[in-house]
């Protein structure tokens, strides 16, 4: 049996445990929150060192991305650096091959038509092949990054300025504290309702990172489309109660929930068993055919569900 676990930053009221069979292996899947505590994520990470198969680095991404260029998030080096034995991964892999092809796919099934859509991606640089995959799609894509991430209230109406502000930008927000880019611990838990509304309002399709979706999400959701993932039976019900028509994951329900994309990864890593310095995008792609993961389609206003996966 192989043992998953991602250490995250996020609030312990979002932890879950599951047991799921993959390629005919048992293995145990669990996340555990610390409230924002860099220090006992640090902790809990050196004592499960060498204990477990892979972690998966929850809460906090190691790297942001714009286009070509890679930046390292300074508070997340710690926990990197925390773990010798462990692989440990923070979701970017799969950012740049499953949330892409989750794209396509929708694309290619019909499930989602993206040309002339206006989609609002809350945060290009964390969500840097879908965001790609959504332009070349032909959405009408507006990026939220200096809005979500930094609470500047200017609206990025492609990823071609994308490129040029983070290019600038991000060198200097890598190295601010962590909790001043992304919600974290109590903080996953606000909603301030009335802040970037229009943006919402205006979107049909809201995309990327819940927590930044959830902070400032309008009560109207009106025939609104959610890509998204790491979302919690009871996210799923506020999306429903706000009247939000589509919900998709990027990564299937195991358990009773969606985990984030570092849990994946981690799991992806230890079907691998290579060194995960050796492991390459090829790796990836092709472990993603052998698991088949597809995304998850809930339409929250009829109550159908696609996606749920409790075996491989």
């Amino acid at each position: 049996m192989k043992h998953i676990v991602s250490v995250s930053l996020g609030s312990s009221s979002r932890n879950h445990r599951a047991e799921v069979e993959l390629l005919g292996e048992q293995y145990i899947i669990e996340r555990i929150g610390t409230d924002g505590d860099m220090d006992k994520a640090i902790s809990i990470l050196k004592t499960l060192d060498g204990q477990v198969d892979a972690f998966g680095m929850g809460g906090i991404d190691l790297y942001i991305y714009a286009g070509s260029r890679r930046y390292t998030i300074k508070d997340a080096v710690p926990l990197k650096e925390a773990v010798i034995h462990t692989p440990i991964v923070d979701g970017s892999g799969l950012k740049n091959t499953l949330e892409r092809n989750v794209i396509e796919y929708l694309e290619e099934q019909k499930i989602i038509c993206f040309e002339g859509k206006k989609v609002l991606m809350v945060s290009a640089a964390d969500r840097f092949g879908m965001s790609q995959a959504l332009e070349k799609a032909g959405s009408i894509l507006t990026c939220g990054d200096l809005m979500f991430s930094l609470g500047i209230p200017y609206p990025i109406k492609s990823l071609k300025l994308f490129y040029r502000i983070a290019g600038i930008l991000a060198p200097i927000a890598v190295k601010l504290p962590f909790h001043l880019l992304y919600p974290t611990g109590k903080e996953q838990h606000k909603n301030e309702v009335h802040r970037y509304e229009q943006y919402y309002n205006e979107a049909d399709i809201i995309a990327g990172d819940f927590h930044y979706i959830h902070r400032f999400m309008p009560d109207n959701l009106e025939g609104k489309v959610i890509i998204t993932n790491t979302v919690t039976p009871q996210d799923i019900e506020e999306l429903r109660k706000r009247q939000a028509a589509t919900l998709v994951t990027t990564t299937p329900e195991i358990g009773g929930r969606s985990f984030g994309t570092n849990v994946m990864e981690a799991i992806i890593i230890a079907c691998i068993n290579k060194n995960i310095h050796e492991i390459t995008t090829q790796d990836y792609e092709d472990m993603l055919q052998r698991l088949a993961i597809k995304p998850r389609i809930l339409s929250l206003q009829e109550q159908s569900n696609y996606g749920k996966i409790s075996s491989i």
